[in-house]
């Protein structure tokens, strides 16, 4: 399996065009009661709470979704350069995951 690590990608995309840090989210601002599908993809890395949520392309080679807050505002990554194709399990992780990191910049 090919895997691409987008969050430099995603940091460097959401600096670009919002020209500011990415906020690093403490675990106590993680809402208490979470989607368990959102809770499945959810983790920190290098201190950043980030969302993957496994999908495929176009050509069935396995992708990942990722989903970040960056200055109240969530950010969406997709593959680089390509088309993300999700099932009904995945979208739902998806979802999950976007509604978690929308009550974040609610705070």
């Amino acid at each position: 399996m090919e895997f691409m690590d987008s969050i430099p990608a995603a940091r460097a995309a959401a600096q670009a065009h919002h020209h500011g840090p990415v906020r690093t989210v403490p675990r106590s601002a993680v809402p208490a009661v979470t989607d368990p599908r959102a809770a499945q993809v959810r983790r920190y890395e290098s201190g950043q709470l980030v969302w993957r949520v496994q999908c495929g392309d176009m050509i069935n080679r396995e992708r990942c979704v990722t989903v970040l807050v960056q200055d109240d505002q969530v950010v969406l990554v997709g593959p680089p350069g390509e088309t993300a194709r999700l099932t009904a399990g995945q979208l739902g992780q998806l979802r999950a995951a976007l509604n978690e990191a929308a009550k974040l910049t609610e705070r």
